[in-house]
């Protein structure tokens, strides 16, 4: 589905060679089909977006979100995590590290082509994108911490999901390898006609186009590993941060955005709720003022920061 239509085009004053981005390199930082890489245009061309997609998601997920930056002039790079866009036994077999390294080694290829980058992810993938900040303050110039799920706590999860502490406990069992807890209405998402639609999709079973219906055991086990990991070091994040989060977010619940303002105390923290989405603000009724204020945090840092990445490269140039 096209989830961009409707967003006006901005005009770009100059070409992205004009910036000195090599477009064919650029290309060269996906390494599987499902990622993607939108050059930038004009000054803010060599300003980088790494965009995180969440537990069981795909990096479509964030296409509309990377359509709105990359139309500001913004590189934008969507990563793809270890074990997704194929089986749930794919997924399985994966730990939060291998998730980790997937969004550092992304960092990695994108920083060298980038004076400013950014990584902003949604659900887990925001978890994620405080914990590369976090480890790589040299790389990471800014964080977006979109509907951040440290725990599923939100008004539409079971009750029965707050036993998810006995999960380790099930594995070391070897019980659960294959038991999922399946996602409920409303899916994360408040606007009915969309939410048809991409529940049609999550069903189709092509879970590179939607990602897979439910959230396995022993992932759930891997993501609380993370979150535990990330909250443990909130007071080690420098990077300015900007949380975005819905007020009554069905999946998980506002406190998990508060954990962030209460937490990352050396660090600047810009918390910005929702009152017409659920959990997936990137493409629910407040995608328009996530895109905006989002890019006007990017725009921002990319004015502020000092620019590493060219540093960099002039040192590189110069036998430094």
């Amino acid at each position: 589905m096209n989830l961009a239509d409707g967003f006006e085009a901005v005009q770009r004053s100059e070409p992205a060679d004009a910036a000195g981005i090599d477009e064919q390199a650029l290309a060269g930082i996906c390494v599987t089909e499902n990622e993607f890489v939108m050059p930038g245009t004009g000054a803010a061309a060599r300003t980088g977006v790494l965009l995180v997609h969440g537990m069981t998601g795909t990096p479509a997920e964030m296409r509309l979100l990377a359509k709105g930056l990359n139309k500001q002039g913004f590189t934008v790079y969507a990563v793809q995590l270890a074990g997704h866009c194929g089986s749930m036994e794919d997924l399985v077999d994966t730990r939060w590290p291998d998730w980790l390294a997937s969004v550092e080694a992304g960092l990695q290829r994108l920083s060298r082509h980038m004076d400013h980058v950014v990584v902003g992810g949604l659900s887990m993938g925001a978890v994620l994108s405080l914990a590369v900040a976090e480890r790589h303050p040299d790389k990471v110039d800014g964080v977006c911490s979109l509907s951040t799920t440290f725990r599923y706590d939100g008004w539409s999860i079971p009750f029965y999901t707050r036993l998810a502490f006995l999960l380790p406990l099930f594995r070391a069992l070897g019980i659960g390898r294959r038991s999922v807890f399946m996602e409920q209405p409303p899916y994360g998402i408040k606007d009915e006609a969309l939410r048809a639609r991409v529940v049609e999709q999550m069903h189709s079973g092509d879970s590179a186009a939607a990602g897979l219906p439910g959230n396995p055991w022993w992932t759930i086990i891997e993501l609380r590993r993370l979150s535990a990991h990330v909250l443990s070091r909130l007071s080690q994040l420098r990077s300015p941060c900007l949380v975005i989060h819905a007020r009554h977010d069905d999946i998980s619940s506002v406190g998990n955005a508060h954990d962030i303002v209460h937490g990352a105390t050396q660090a600047h923290v810009e918390l910005v709720l929702l009152d017409n989405s659920y959990h997936m603000i990137t493409i629910d009724r407040d995608r328009r003022t996530v895109i905006a204020r989002m890019t006007e945090f990017v725009a921002r840092i990319a004015s502020t920061a000092a620019p590493r990445g060219r540093q960099t490269r002039e040192a590189v140039a110069h036998g430094q």
